[in-house]
């Protein structure tokens, strides 16, 4: 399921780091720049929590009732305990949090979380001193998580199911994002009227069906984008008629448009 966004990586090595699963330090945090063949790490669980960010590029993540985008001013909370796996694009600069278990006052299930400036700077900082528990290390580490704990939650996800009819939709358009078929016509396709399909995606996913699909075009289209790609290209991958329409698109859906969403986040 998903295929566009499992293009065989391997970042398994910055997860099984066994001095930071088993230190009792309330907060660690791992920099890694991805290269183009080293881009996935494959299901996985911490006994820690984890913040996946991304100051260059962009990285998905998935859990088992959903997918998650990481644009760059933002993170995705994964609570401790929950299988999951990332995928980022070439040349990625990601940071990973990895937070003991009651350090922060976080959600208990995976989210998106808008970052505050101080939040990403303090990240950075951290994953680039040279590790050590001196009073300034001691005292970052408690900023950043009360800090941490205040981030608002964004909605930046698609929700996930196991229903075989929603699996088959959901893979045929991340192949095709730019598959403009309507829901009477997947309907047809899956031998069911239009309003048992609109009545199944709502009841799995608690979206309608067109918000469902706009939810993937937005992942894709953040991921496309923070890859590099021009909102011209992206607005033809998901087969929008003209790039006004896939601007009013994003901004109706995020309040903003795709350049000023994303912004300027490369260090």
């Amino acid at each position: 399921m998903m295929t566009k966004f499992h293009q065989s990586l391997s970042l398994s090595k910055a997860f099984a780091d066994h001095e930071i699963e088993t230190s009792l330090a309330p907060v660690h945090a791992v920099r890694i720049d991805v290269s183009q063949n080293e881009r996935e790490a494959p299901e996985h669980r911490h006994r820690k929590g984890q913040l996946v960010m991304a100051s260059r590029g962009g990285v998905t993540c998935r859990v088992p009732s959903g997918l998650w985008m990481v644009p760059p001013h933002c993170g995705v909370w994964v609570p401790g305990g929950m299988p999951h796996s990332n995928v980022a694009t070439a040349n990625a600069r990601l940071f990973f949090l990895f937070i003991e278990p009651g350090a922060a006052d976080l959600p208990d299930r995976c989210c998106t979380l808008s970052l505050s400036p101080l939040v990403r700077e303090l990240i950075i900082e951290m994953a680039d001193q040279i590790a050590a528990a001196t009073a300034d290390s001691k005292l970052m580490a408690t900023l950043l998580l009360s800090a941490l704990s205040r981030m608002p939650v964004e909605h930046l996800h698609l929700p996930l199911t196991d229903e075989p009819r929603l699996v088959r939709i959901a893979s045929e358009l991340a192949d095709d994002p730019s598959d403009r078929s309507t829901m009477a016509q997947w309907a047809r396709r899956l031998g069911m009227s239009e309003n048992s399909l609109a009545r199944l995606v709502q009841h799995e996913t608690g979206l309608t069906f067109g918000r469902w699909r706009q939810q993937l075009q937005l992942i894709v289209a953040i991921r496309s984008l923070a890859a590099g790609a021009t909102v011209q290209q992206v607005s033809g991958d998901l087969g929008y008629e003209s790039v006004s329409a896939f601007i009013t698109m994003f901004k109706k859906a995020l309040g903003t448009s795709p350049a000023r969403y994303l912004g300027n986040f490369d260090r």
